[in-house]
């Protein structure tokens, strides 16, 4: 419970220090905001959620603002909710649209955005935690939101940051360095190792009771350490002496409802198989592993993979890796069934081209389709193999939608 004097000073000094500050880079995320439906932002502390979230309230006549992670409101309640609005009506005038900053703070919080949407109200809210929030969307806003996914800067986003054109150079910066906005303004690595201290501590320990914080930042630094590499949660918990599966199951999980990592399952037409299957990792964001594991950083072909898995990421949601004989990196799922496959090399040489063309023709064979690309640091090339068109392309190209240099 938060006294109104206090609760009123908070929102007033949270208004005025959103009013001074940056608003940052255009996103490419697209949103807009309709009347009766909530929209979600989601994605991992300091992606820009908050600076997103001021962009669009700033393009508003009229916006009530909450920051439901300010240590000021330690004990905010859900009947607080009512007595919020209340000072916002006062301070600003009746008729805004409400901004909820990281709202999964707040137990049972989608009770109140309902009673909002009920009456034709228009709310955005951002969370860091997917699970909590899709849990809480399925009960009382079933068919009543809207969902944005936020990552990092993506290339593009981050050359527009740094005023630069795509090129070689631009793109290796950005292979190194990543997105987290914070990180690129100060490059500061201690920036993102307190980022994964309060991911694996506020988000996951906290939120799920884990007292072994040591074990959590031990199993996140080795899953940097191997992405893009087939892991199964039986070998984790004997490598890391965990006392059931069941345990690596709920905090690798815990770890992708989080944003920290994505996993990948091997593509099988039953279901229960790709769960039987190993999976393989991939990382949020290329500074990030690259800022807390130091053999993620001696691999530039690992980097350039988590880097184009990113990238297919962004646009698909259904992403497998394809084995049979040989291997595919990457196959997209769409309307039930498989539409594009995509290979990362960074370099095409001739000790890796058979490989990665065998790899890809597999994939190509086994779901008819006519193309396939190979994504590399900066190789161009097109060839013909049994009937089948293999694309060489720069990954920073593909990227940005570049044809030429």
């Amino acid at each position: 419970m938060i006294t109104r004097e206090a609760l009123t000073e908070v929102i007033e000094s949270q208004k005025e220090f959103l009013s001074k500050s940056d608003l940052g880079i255009t996103r490419e995320n697209e949103a807009s905001i309709e009347d009766s439906f909530a929209l979600i932002i989601t994605g991992i502390r300091r992606c820009g959620k908050s600076t997103f979230l001021n962009q669009m309230l700033q393009r508003q006549k009229k916006g009530y603002y909450l920051n439901l992670e300010d240590p000021r409101l330690e004990g905010f309640e859900l009947q607080d909710f009512n007595k919020a609005e209340s000072i916002m009506e006062d301070l600003y005038g009746k008729g805004g649209i409400y901004f909820f900053d990281e709202i999964q703070n707040v137990a049972k919080w989608e009770v109140f955005i309902r009673h909002l949407l009920d009456r034709k109200e228009r709310a955005v809210i951002t969370g860091s935690n997917a699970s909590l929030l899709s849990r809480e969307l399925g009960t009382k806003l079933t068919g009543r939101h809207l969902q944005v996914e936020m990552f990092p800067f993506s290339f593009g986003e981050f050359l527009r940051m740094k005023k630069a054109t795509p090129s070689v150079s631009s793109f290796e910066e950005y292979l190194n360095k990543g997105g987290f906005p914070e990180y690129l303004k100060k490059e500061n690595p201690s920036i993102l190792h307190e980022l994964l201290s309060d991911v694996v501590v506020k988000d996951i320990a906290v939120r799920f009771g884990i007292r072994n914080t040591g074990l959590l930042k031990k199993l996140a630094i080795y899953l940097f350490s191997n992405v893009g590499k087939e892991f199964s949660y039986n070998s984790i918990r004997k490598m890391f002496e965990v006392k059931s599966v069941q345990s690596v199951i709920d905090y690798i999980s815990y770890f992708e409802d989080a944003y920290l990592f994505f996993t990948v399952p091997r593509f099988s037409y039953s279901y229960k198989q790709q769960q039987v299957n190993p999976k393989k990792v991939y990382s949020i964001d290329n500074g990030f592993s690259y800022a807390n594991s130091a053999s993620f950083s001696k691999d530039r072909g690992k980097m350039l993979e988590n880097a184009a898995f990113l990238g297919l990421r962004r646009r698909f949601k259904d992403i497998f890796y394809f084995k049979e004989k040989n291997e595919c990196d990457f196959v997209v799922k769409a309307k039930e069934k498989i539409t594009c496959a995509f290979q990362a090399c960074f370099d095409l040489n001739e000790e890796t081209k058979g490989r990665e063309i065998n790899g890809l023709m597999g994939a190509l064979t086994e779901f008819k389709l006519k193309e396939g690309v190979i994504l590399t640091f900066n190789q161009d090339d097109e060839f013909l193999v049994e009937g089948k068109k293999i694309v060489v392309k720069p990954l920073w190209k593909w990227l940005t939608g570049k044809s030429g240099q």
